[in-house]
């Protein structure tokens, strides 16, 4: 069932042109109050994640260390910490898919900003889930699963490419993750983004693929 549509006093703006959608590039128009499974493509969310900076772009590297690098990065530690079906690893691949329309806000910034944020990322993602067959809310053991290795992700980001020392990382992300040699020579170099879209699309049609 679609959410509910809140007031555009809610969030701020009382102007009665008060616009809440975006236009993709696929033609779809995209309602961040009430979003429509409907009108999310993998393309547009691939094209965009390939896009949006990790870190606010304070990475080093010819290229920004893009969320759709950071999801791959993601899926491959979830991968090789526990073995999943296949839609497991596609919500894991999908975990910062809100962030196509909505962009990749620093931890920081997201605590200064509050539920707001955090109501429209939630229904974002239910719709995302929806429209490529997963339930709208996760079991919890999976989110937690997410969570963990989005934790390892991030420390590998900031102690390879963000600058931050080793008891830095420590104490915002938990200890260092263990990590194959793999992660470490083909997934902590930024990609350009048409490398990371099309990863990220290659990825998704294997794991959304019927066996």
């Amino acid at each position: 069932m679609a959410a509910k549509r809140r007031p555009a006093s809610e969030f701020g703006s009382s102007s009665h042109a008060f616009r809440a959608w975006q236009r993709m590039l696929s033609g779809r128009r995209l309602d961040l109050l009430d979003p429509s499974p409907l009108d999310i493509e993998i393309e547009d969310i691939a094209h965009g994640l390939a896009r949006v900076a990790r870190w606010n772009g304070q990475t080093e590297g010819a290229h920004i260390f893009s969320v759709a690098q950071h999801s791959l990065l993601a899926e491959l530690i979830a991968h090789q910490r526990v073995r999943l079906d296949r839609s497991h690893r596609l919500a894991v691949l999908l975990h910062d898919a809100p962030e196509y329309v909505i962009g990749d806000m620093i931890s920081p910034f997201k605590t200064v900003i509050g539920d707001a944020y955090k109501s429209v990322e939630a229904r974002l993602l239910s719709a995302i889930h929806l429209r490529f067959g997963l339930p709208a809310a996760l079991p919890s053991s999976l989110v937690d699963l997410i969570k963990s290795c989005d934790r390892a992700a991030a420390y590998l980001e900031a102690t390879r490419l963000a600058g931050f020392s080793l008891s830095e990382a420590r104490r915002f992300f938990g200890p260092p993750p263990k990590f194959s040699p793999v992660i470490e020579r083909d997934y902590l170099a930024p990609w350009p983004a048409e490398m990371a879209q099309a990863r990220y699309l290659e990825r998704f049609r294997k794991l959304a693929e019927k066996p």
